[in-house]
């Protein structure tokens, strides 16, 4: 448990971001080593407009790219996936729960790696089980 006397930096989040990764099975982390992961103070005006949000503090993490289960070797590659953690709705959340900042973020980058595999929600919870069972 990392324990943080002022607000956590964009750096700071991101470290606990790759100490996150590295609790995911190897098999699992294979997959996911063309992702690249990006940590912004919030999401853009597009993607709020995009995900109808009310507010930009309701988007802790988002993964932009074609799932795995969409792909084909004959599709034209679009560019890396992206999985985004917005900083300033994980800290409003943390302040709000009072849960480690270290789970909620594995948390989110977990179910935002779900997505990455083509996942519904059930099995993104049964894989964050797993996680917590190995680390």
């Amino acid at each position: 448990m990392t324990t943080f006397t002022t607000a956590p930096s964009l750096d700071d989040i991101e470290q606990l971001a790759t100490e996150a990764l590295r609790t995911i099975p190897s098999e699992l982390a294979r997959q996911v080593q063309n992702v690249v992961i990006r940590v912004e103070e919030f999401p853009d005006t597009e993607t709020e407009q995009e995900m109808e949000l009310e507010s930009p503090f309701d988007l802790l993490g988002l993964y932009r790219g074609v799932d795995l289960t969409r792909r084909s070797v004959s599709d034209p590659p679009l560019g890396p996936d992206m999985i985004f953690l917005y900083r300033r709705p994980l800290l409003d959340y943390w302040c709000e729960t009072g849960e480690d900042l270290g789970h909620l973020v594995r948390h989110v980058l977990i179910h935002e790696i779900g997505h990455h595999f083509g996942l519904s929600d059930a099995d993104m919870e049964a894989l964050e089980a797993a996680v917590d069972e190995e680390g």
